[in-house]
């Protein structure tokens, strides 16, 4: 590490400084005590990252008024000689839902699911700037070119037709989608549950603009922990009062994740190309081939 903190304020007095595990990010990531004694995450990347950086970190300070239990912007700016970026974070303390939920309760279960439904509304509270495109015309160029990117990649998924049609089936419903904050990667992976059972939120790598509804196109990874939990963020999101026509967009999304998780796996190898593919087969099942477009995990209340 010998110059890569160089240049941050105060670095020079940190303790305990770990790398922890960046996911999928070529990012380094560590945690450490600042001189006030309070823990803290910090972010290196790569300088060519710069603007894409800032802009990250400028957006989530739009969210400092909330009142949510999240990782909170302190910092931003060049280190290591210009070489690299940093993003200082506050540290959010908890164990993973992922691995929390299973022990609990479905009651339980739904109660974290509630809060967490609840924290996403807060989320989207937040606008878009004025200047997006429409969401229409932006998502549906994303499917042309997940659709393109499946036919080619070489990989033939069992029954993907399926998806296919559905996809092309119901692509009309994206016309006159609002646009908010979009946390980006919304599900228990990137949240933690503190020592008082409550949820926190992390992990805004993939934070963007667009159609709030898009935000329930990884619940799916919930569902696979808990439907009780992903039913509880369904229905505190619309304060137990689900649109009809929630379903139909929620399926579209996560069928455009499913076939566009095909491509993105082969570069991480056969492991995860399986994981994908076991993935899209217990979609299938859950919306019972697109017989239904409310999953069968999905509950109307507990």
């Amino acid at each position: 590490m010998d110059t890569l903190f160089l240049g941050i304020p105060g670095s020079d007095q940190w303790r305990n400084v770990k790398l922890i595990d960046a996911g999928w990010s070529h990012d380094r990531k560590y945690a450490f005590e600042s001189s006030d004694q309070k823990r803290y995450l910090l972010r290196v990347s790569d300088s060519t990252q710069y603007t894409r950086r800032k802009k990250e970190y400028e957006a989530v300070k739009r969210l400092d008024h909330l009142d949510i239990e999240m990782s909170r912007p302190i910092r931003f700016g060049n280190c290591d000689n210009g070489k690299k970026v940093y993003t200082i974070m506050t540290w959010v303390d908890g164990k993973e839902a992922a691995k929390v939920l299973p022990t609990l309760n479905s009651k339980e279960q739904y109660k974290l699911g509630y809060q967490a439904g609840r924290m996403l509304k807060q989320i989207h509270s937040v606008p878009a700037p004025a200047d997006q495109q429409s969401w229409s015309k932006f998502y549906q160029e994303k499917i042309d070119r997940k659709l393109a990117d499946y036919r080619t990649c070489g990989i033939v998924v069992d029954r993907a037709d399926l998806i296919i049609n559905f996809i092309e089936t119901n692509r009309y419903l994206l016309k006159d989608r609002p646009m908010t904050f979009q946390h980006g990667d919304y599900h228990c992976g990137n949240m933690v549950i503190s020592g008082k059972k409550t949820i926190r939120i992390i992990d805004f790598d993939r934070l963007d603009y667009g159609d709030p509804w898009e935000e329930f196109n990884r619940i799916t990874w919930c569902a696979g922990v808990s439907g009780a939990f992903a039913s509880g963020r369904i229905n505190s999101y619309f304060e137990d009062k689900v649109p009809a026509h929630f379903f139909g967009l929620m399926a579209l999304y996560i069928a455009t994740n499913m076939i566009s998780s095909i491509p993105w796996s082969i570069s991480y190898g056969q492991h995860e190309i399986n994981v994908m593919i076991k993935e899209i087969e217990k979609n299938l099942v859950a919306y019972d081939h697109y017989q239904t477009v409310i999953p069968r995990w999905y509950k109307n209340g507990m």
